[in-house]
């Protein structure tokens, strides 16, 4: 149960340093954002916690799978924000649309091969 926190942790951190670096430098924060740091991060605890080099390939080329859905989030997001939506609609927008993308790639990755 320790192990756990300690991981929460150190993720939260990494989120909260995100968001502060945003708030001062937002192209600064994008930058840091697109990283794949919570990726690293995962596979680092995968590999601390299984020492399976089979899983860390399978979730490393799943990452891949799914952040292609993921990249029109942000394009949808400063869409529907530069056309008047609250900042709550185009964030909702944005997820429905990221979610109903999400759920093609599942239907999808059956053909190439991808657990879930």
């Amino acid at each position: 149960m320790l192990y756990l926190i300690f991981k929460s942790l150190i993720s939260g951190i990494m989120i909260g340093i995100i968001s502060e670096v945003a708030k001062k430098y937002p192209g600064l924060g994008g930058l840091i954002a697109s990283l794949p740091l919570i990726s690293v991060i995962g596979i680092i605890w995968l590999w601390n916690d299984t020492q399976d080099l089979g899983k860390i390939v399978e979730h490393s080329y799943s990452t891949l799978f799914f952040v292609l859905p993921s990249l029109p989030f942000f394009i949808i997001l400063p869409i529907c924000l530069k056309n008047g939506f609250s900042f709550w609609i185009a964030i909702l927008t944005a997820c429905i649309a990221t979610i109903l993308l999400y759920i093609i790639m599942l239907r999808a990755s059956s053909i190439f091969g991808i657990k879930i």
